[in-house]
């Protein structure tokens, strides 16, 4: 069997130069080619560039694959960023089809300058100057962009040797999008007055991108000395220099995300972090809980489920337990942990069992006649225990996982 690589294809020069370049290559290597093409339905002639990019593929004896994005942008959502979101996933799922693990993208420099410039508009730190890598893996498949250091002149020339067929995308002129902005206006004045800007512009980003490896060791190294499982523990934390602190809580978060965070989060715990009160902030969909000197991220889920098992002795009755009933918290509940202890309030019984304050919210368990039988993160209170040789269960309480 093959090997087989994919091209990213829109239509355009570039792509269609590098599917061009890819085809030859590949065809002396007894490498099969497969063309990937997302139709974004953004504008009307989406469906004939898909129908002549199907049949360029059928001359060039390549693969041809396609796919339409579902939906449109959300509400606030940019028409980009949904876009290349859709792309991307849309391209994973065709590679993977295909068989292909490797999936070559046609960015070249000047789109590499225009990142750079539009990160730094944006505010970006050294992660978004970096702007767009050579390479990267993301869950099993390589994205490489081999001409992103070549010069657009050149693989316009390419295009115009071999007379390659492409299209011209109208949004590409679109003023409300960013970067058809900078390449319109900003780009053009700026190579004038500098000639070598856009390969100064690529210079500085792989230059950030070296930076950015430098602080991604420094901060993996200290989440090392700080972290505890999923949490982190705050008094190291605040015992590092405050560019650290910065670098290592951008990085624990992106690792709890899945993603980057808000740099207005990260400002607002830079400077509520310090502290030993229970505190707590929310961060996209989930909440972050500072709680004994540790900051824990937990995302929304529900309380949890009572689980029960027989048992001959230390349960609850289970005369008792068929007209129990779940009952929220209204304040002034005793709890008795042990037999021989006094009974305490729910707080004091909480805060001695190292109960965080997010796992309190779950109903309590009473009697028919108003008797707390059990508390979930707690157990069965000791004034509920059955009589040895009294059909009873032992009460536990299960949250997700």
């Amino acid at each position: 069997m093959s090997a087989t690589v994919a091209v990213a294809v829109s239509g355009g020069r570039d792509s269609m130069a590098l599917l061009h370049c890819t085809a030859r290559a590949a065809k002396a290597q007894g490498i099969e080619v497969v063309a990937l093409h997302v139709h974004h339905g953004l504008v009307a002639e989406a469906d004939t560039w898909a129908e002549q990019l199907e049949k360029i593929c059928a001359r060039w004896r390549v693969q041809f694959a396609m796919q339409r994005l579902a939906g449109r942008p959300g509400k606030g959502e940019s028409v980009e960023a949904w876009a290349r979101r859709g792309r991307y996933a849309s391209l994973a799922a065709m590679a993977r089809t295909a068989g292909a693990r490797l999936v070559l993208l046609a960015h070249h420099r000047r789109d590499q300058a225009e990142t750079f410039l539009l990160q730094a508009l944006r505010g970006a730190g050294a992660a978004g100057l970096a702007a767009m890598p050579v390479q990267a893996e993301r869950e099993g498949i390589v994205w490489a962009r081999p001409w992103l250091e070549m010069p657009f002149e050149a693989i316009a020339a390419y295009a115009r040797r071999h007379r390659l067929k492409f299209v011209e995308d109208p949004s590409n002129a679109d003023p409300r999008y960013a970067r058809s902005r900078l390449r319109a206006n900003v780009m053009p004045a700026l190579r004038q007055a500098f000639a070598e800007a856009e390969a100064a512009l690529a210079a500085a980003a792989a230059q950030c991108a070296q930076a950015q490896a430098v602080l991604d060791e420094v901060a993996q190294a200290d989440l090392a000395a700080i972290g505890e499982g999923a949490s982190l523990r705050l008094t190291p934390w605040c015992a590092l220099s405050e560019a650290r602190r910065r670098n290592a809580l951008r990085a624990w978060l992106r690792g709890q995300l899945g993603r980057g965070a808000a740099q207005t989060l990260i400002e607002r715990l830079m400077q509520e972090l310090p502290g030993t009160d229970p505190a707590e902030w929310p961060c996209e969909g989930a909440t972050l809980h500072r709680y004994r000197g540790r900051l824990r991220l937990v995302c929304e889920a529900p309380t949890g489920a009572l689980q029960s098992t027989p048992v001959e002795q230390g349960g609850v009755a289970l005369s008792v337990l068929r007209h129990a009933q779940w009952r929220e918290r209204s304040g002034g509940e005793q709890f008795q942990r042990a037999a021989g202890t006094p009974p305490r309030a729910l707080k004091k019984q909480f805060q001695a069992a190292s109960i965080p304050a997010w796992q309190r919210d779950a109903p309590l368990l009473f009697s028919a006649d108003g008797r707390l039988l059990f508390v979930p993160g707690l157990g069965i209170d000791a004034r509920a225990v059955a009589a040895p040789g009294e059909a009873q269960c032992a009460l536990a309480w299960v949250r997700p996982a």
